[in-house]
């Protein structure tokens, strides 16, 4: 699949604090059209780091109940029982006539009694086939030359709910619904039309150029619409990723418009066209792969397109109500979905974590992956982490890991005043304990404040101060350059009438980020004599070392 990227420099243990990385604040916004916003050519692209952000999974076992669940699966498995203890077939493995009627009456397609639809008989053989590509069923010929199918040895493990056999079944299945769905809407519409014959077999070919040049439109229509599919399940993970619980279902139209409009633009009339272009084109995929349970997908209304006039539905003319909206269609990831495209994002080499990953060591192992990781949702792993722990030990473990005057220092300590909120006021004796900590107490009494301790000791000077520059230095590491956060965060600053001599005493604080606290200041503070006093302290800071 491919991959969007988002440029990440890295940091070692040589380089200066400044230089550290950052975990990523992940937004939608700065994963979906980061090629357009920034520029970035293809030069770029090769050195630019691919982030997928780390999505929540059911457990294996419950995705597998899921997958036998979805009615094209259960339909293999279904006839690949009913062909035991064997069943003839055709030359191509195919259901002999005889045998259709029933197995569509066996997989409840159609009435027990009376004429079988051929709708229904239809459908059996979809099913039969997707049972032999599995190899649920495996063909032979008898020593009479008589072809037949019997069940394959996956079979009776899928049955019985075997987790792995049953989603490493339902993961090829979903690749082939998922090429099937690229090969049947590739096509230029004029070739399609051509192969509108009975049986859907393409007109004979003539040979020559011009059939080579059909191929190659076929080929490469193909090639975009498999880049189009792609690409759009991608954006439909990492939405879901971002997604309230409830709040994962995306309009048609927003999909489109996250693959069509740069970062940051309005739609303009062109692009509002190129949008209902995607739509359309996205429609007919994203009905084959719900088919096998990867989306849950309502379709768009035929009765928007105007028959007489061969009109498509332009979207975004004027605002809709959400009934009238929902007629564009409607798609949401599955559970199941993800699985599918996170299992895809991990064949093709790229890192695609789960949430939790990241919580499943001590203390010093979350907070150091949480602060080294670029596609993590910091709230969530520490969320994980804390879950079902004791909160005194918990916070003494997370406060001692929090400790340490190097690049993530800061992050760190912010990182575990977060996760100490998650503990809430149980975590108390735990804080306590350190209310004389250097590097701790200053936070340690803000959080007992903010808890409503009134019995919390004012931190001397020094301790006031180095907790300024460590709580502006982890504000720095965590937006990642955000210059409007910035610049609310030092208008906040305690920088009274007299900002000279507040620096006086600042530029002096013994921490490792202190000049370039002091420097970004400077850049941010709205007040120019305050920016300019700043700029002074900095340059003595840096001179002091």
């Amino acid at each position: 699949m491919a991959g969007r990227r988002r440029k990440n420099g890295g940091a070692s243990a040589g380089e200066g604090a400044a230089e550290a990385v950052l975990p990523a604040d992940l937004e939608l916004q700065d994963l979906y059209g980061a090629f357009a916003a920034h520029g970035l050519d293809d030069e770029d692209l090769d050195d630019a780091a691919v982030l997928v952000p780390p999505v929540k999974l059911p457990a294996e076992q419950e995705l597998a109940e899921q997958a036998k669940a979805v009615p094209m699966f259960g339909y293999a498995l279904a006839l690949a029982r009913w062909a035991a203890p064997h069943r003839t077939v055709d030359e191509f493995g195919d259901l002999v006539e005889e045998d259709r009627g029933p197995a569509a009456r066996l997989l409840g397609l159609a009435p027990a009694e009376g004429e079988v639809p051929e709708e229904a008989e239809v459908e059996a053989l979809r099913a039969w086939s997707l049972a032999c590509d599995l190899d649920l069923v495996e063909l032979g010929t008898t020593k009479d030359g008589e072809h037949v199918a019997v069940p394959g040895p996956d079979l009776e493990p899928a049955e019985l709910g075997d987790p792995d056999t049953v989603l490493e079944l339902w993961l090829t299945a979903a690749g082939i619904v998922r090429e099937l769905a690229v090969e049947a809407d590739s096509l230029p519409e004029e070739e399609a039309g051509e192969e509108a014959e009975e049986g859907g077999e393409p007109a004979p070919e003539e040979g020559g150029e011009e059939d080579e040049d059909g191929l190659n439109e076929v080929e490469e229509a193909r090639d975009a619409a498999a880049e189009l599919l792609d690409e759009a399940l991608q954006v439909l993970y990492e939405t879901t990723a971002f997604a309230d619980p409830g709040n994962e279902t995306v309009p048609l139209g927003v999909l489109a418009a996250l693959l069509v409009v740069p970062e940051g633009e309005e739609p303009s009339e062109e692009l509002l066209g190129d949008i209902t272009d995607v739509m359309v084109a996205l429609d007919p995929m994203l009905g084959d792969l719900a088919e096998l349970g990867l989306l849950d997908y309502r379709p768009i209304d035929p009765e928007l397109f105007d028959e007489e006039e061969g009109e498509e539905p332009v979207v975004g003319e004027a605002p809709l109500d959400e009934e009238e909206s929902a007629r564009f269609g409607l798609v949401r990831l599955t559970p199941l979905g993800q699985y599918g495209i996170r299992q895809w994002l991990l064949e093709d080499g790229y890192d695609a974590p789960l949430v939790g990953d990241l919580a499943q060591g001590d203390a010093a192992e979350l907070l150091r992956g949480v602060c080294e990781s670029a596609n993590v949702l910091p709230e969530e792993e520490l969320r994980v982490w804390v879950a079902g722990r004791e909160p005194v030990p918990a916070a003494r473990e997370l406060l001692a890991a929090a400790r340490g005057d190097d690049a993530y220092g800061p992050l760190r300590r912010m990182l575990c005043v977060s996760a100490l909120n998650l503990l809430g006021a149980e975590a108390e004796p735990a804080v306590r304990e350190v209310l004389d900590d250097p590097e701790l107490g200053g936070s340690a009494r803000a959080w007992l404040s903010a808890l409503g301790a009134t019995d919390v000791p004012v931190p001397d000077r020094t301790m006031a101060l180095w907790t300024v520059v460590d709580t502006f230095a982890a504000q720095l590491l965590d937006s990642g350059g955000d210059a409007a956060l910035l610049r609310e965060l030092v208008t906040d600053l305690p920088v009274k009438g007299d900002p000279a001599a507040w620096f006086g005493e600042l530029w002096r604080v013994d921490h490792p980020y202190t000049a370039d606290v002091l420097e970004a200041i400077g850049e941010l503070h709205t007040d120019r004599a305050v920016a300019k006093e700043a700029r002074k302290a900095a340059f003595k800071a840096r001179s002091k070392g």
